[in-house]
């Protein structure tokens, strides 16, 4: 071992040592100096312990709707335990744990509005959708230690996402898909514009999105890019849905729509830049080097390839990746948060090269990572 290197461990193994001394840490709370930083801390392993109760209120809250309600301003008590349907006591309850996570706000007095949290749960509706499924996962780490070993062989979660444990994804009916359709459709929302704002996919000529769902990305790609021919690939059955909700929205004679499986079905050809919009997360290496190497047969030498999602290591969301992902995925059975290393990693086994990272305004929603067929000589993004 170097020098270096062994300065470094045994530093780091005397800070610990010294951390989880009882003794020290007494000390720290009652020393001026870092009184301070061990009441932070004392809070933040709190807040670590206490994660689940303050989900839960947050799902109770979105459960009842009080967001909306209170959307309409400042309320008593009384009158919100009236349109609650709670017993006074209990919407005082409620309402109080709710403020004090920012997600209500106590005026003066005594009414409750929108807290800060509150008013982004009002603008952001697919936050409420993903708050109410949550209950499955919830359900699925009641043992996270036997998830770990793999002992839980049925899931709620492997069940809602029927295409992470199913040898042959395109034969799930609608049945399997439409939940999972819906819940990602009612989330699209936000990570369209975060995609769309980083790059500018007007100038391209068609679009296929590999993994579409129900259209939801290809028609806020349509309002940005009204010349952009569209392209969908996704199971059959979710494709079906994608098609009609094409044909809603007056797009029928721009978009076409394939159904198939992106790991055993060749993908369309024709467009100049394919998008990957939150799906290699779910799926292993093995898989998504298949996908990837699908994207780059039908993609031209001068295409793009784009890859959107929560990655891995992002500097600010580190738990989102880790801990959230990590353990939400395991449950659906299949996937993984990746860096954008192994990303790239993945993407030159695939042939593709000139891989960039995008800035996005909020990459603990996604980041954007766009590439192009080894050989290409564009390279004007």
């Amino acid at each position: 071992m170097a020098a270096g290197t062994w300065m470094s461990v045994s530093w780091a193994a005397w800070r610990d040592r010294l951390l989880s001394s009882a003794r020290f840490q007494r000390f720290a709370v009652v020393f001026p100096l870092t009184r301070p930083i061990a009441r932070r801390r004392a809070r933040a392993l709190f807040d670590v312990c206490a994660g689940f109760v303050y989900s839960q209120v947050l799902f109770a809250c979105v459960r009842l709707r009080l967001f909306d309600i209170l959307a309409d301003g400042p309320q008593t008590v009384p009158a919100l335990a009236t349109r609650l349907a709670l017993p006074l006591d209990g919407a005082r309850r409620l309402l109080e744990a709710a403020a004090s996570l920012r997600l209500a706000s106590r005026h003066r007095d005594g009414r409750f509005g929108l807290g800060d949290l509150g008013a982004a749960m009002v603008a952001n509706p697919g936050i409420g959708a993903m708050v109410e499924h949550h209950a499955m996962l919830y359900a699925d780490l009641r043992d996270p230690v036997a998830l770990l070993r793999g002992e839980s062989n049925q899931t709620a979660l492997g069940a809602y996402w029927p295409y992470a444990r199913c040898e042959s994804p395109a034969g799930v009916d609608a049945g399997g898909t439409g939940p999972y359709t819906a819940l990602m459709a009612a989330s699209q929302a936000l990570v369209a514009d975060e995609v769309l704002d980083a790059y500018r996919i007007g100038r391209h000529r068609c679009v296929l999105d590999i993994g579409g769902g129900d259209g939801s990305f290809l028609r806020a790609v349509a309002k940005r890019a009204p010349g952009l021919r569209l392209n969908l690939f996704d199971l059959p059955p979710v494709a079906a849905l994608a098609q009609a909700r094409f044909a809603a929205a007056g797009l029928a004679g721009r978009a076409a729509v394939t159904g198939g499986s992106f790991l055993t079905d060749e993908l369309p050809a024709g467009a100049d830049i394919a998008t990957l919009v939150r799906v290699l997360h779910d799926h292993d290496d093995a898989s998504v080097l298949s996908i990837l190497r699908a994207a780059r047969r039908v993609l031209p030498t001068d295409g793009v390839l784009l890859i959107a999602e929560p990655m891995a290591e992002t500097k600010g969301a580190e738990p989102v990746s880790a801990a959230y992902f990590g353990f939400y995925l395991l449950a659906m059975g299949n996937g993984r948060p990746r860096t954008p290393d192994a990303l790239t990693a993945l993407l030159r086994q695939a042939g593709f090269e000139q891989i960039r990272l995008l800035p996005t305004r909020r990459p603990l929603l996604a980041r954007v990572m766009i590439a192009r067929p080894i050989g290409s000589a564009v390279n004007q993004d």
